[in-house]
């Protein structure tokens, strides 16, 4: 379950409402506030008009937009709501978890190439160093993603445990190609073994 899953069987969501118009103002604040409403997962009602669960981070992350898009020159306001109708509000939900879903389809079909990439270079005798941290470089994006989406899946949407099970193959596949190319690099040297003869033992107290 996601951290800020939201249990809507229980009792009725509260949600922030949220409208953006940053009528002639850069492109730049546009972006922005667009890039953040995403990020958070919220549902784009219509032009300038997107509504995401109420919670700790999201109303933070929402005051903190609307106050730069206000001070940008833009106009920007948020409303904390509930909606009327159930059903409505079982459409909308559904609609956050087929957003989360495609996003954790999309992260699923990235993972092949991953653990292609790792095959190909053991297949070349690549085990190296280098290619240990570009393989690392690879799997912490691919961490960074999950986590993203993580953070967006309010209602633990369809597909979220396949992909965390995804991430996990190309953990250990990791994890075995960098012992791989540890022990290529370092071969493991032969033990010494350790005198045990008491005569031996003189030897080395005399000689102090």
């Amino acid at each position: 379950m996601s951290v800020n899953a939201v249990d809507a069987d229980d009792s009725r969501v509260e949600w922030l409402m949220v409208t953006i118009s940053t009528g002639g103002e850069s492109s730049t604040l546009r972006v922005h506030a667009w890039r953040k409403l995403r990020s958070l997962g919220a549902h784009y009602l219509h032009n300038g008009v997107a509504i995401v669960p109420n919670l700790r981070d999201t109303a933070r992350a929402i005051n903190r937009l609307v106050d730069r898009v206000n001070r940008e020159g833009g106009q920007a306001s948020s409303w904390t709501i509930q909606l009327a109708v159930v059903s409505q509000e079982r459409v909308l939900i559904d609609r956050l978890n087929a957003e989360r879903s495609d996003e954790y389809n999309e992260f699923c079909s990235r993972v092949p190439a991953f653990l292609d990439e790792i095959a190909h270079e053991r297949a070349l005798g690549r085990t190296t160093y280098a290619e240990v941290e570009e393989s690392e470089a690879d799997l912490d994006r691919l961490r960074t993603w999950i986590k993203r989406i993580n953070d967006r899946d309010y209602f633990d949407a369809p597909g979220g445990s396949e992909a965390a099970e995804a991430l996990a193959r190309c953990v250990e596949e990791f994890e075995l190609f960098e012992s791989e190319s540890l022990q290529a690099d370092v071969p493991v040297q032969p033990e010494i073994a350790v005198a045990t003869d008491p005569r031996a033992l003189r030897i080395v107290e005399d000689g102090k």
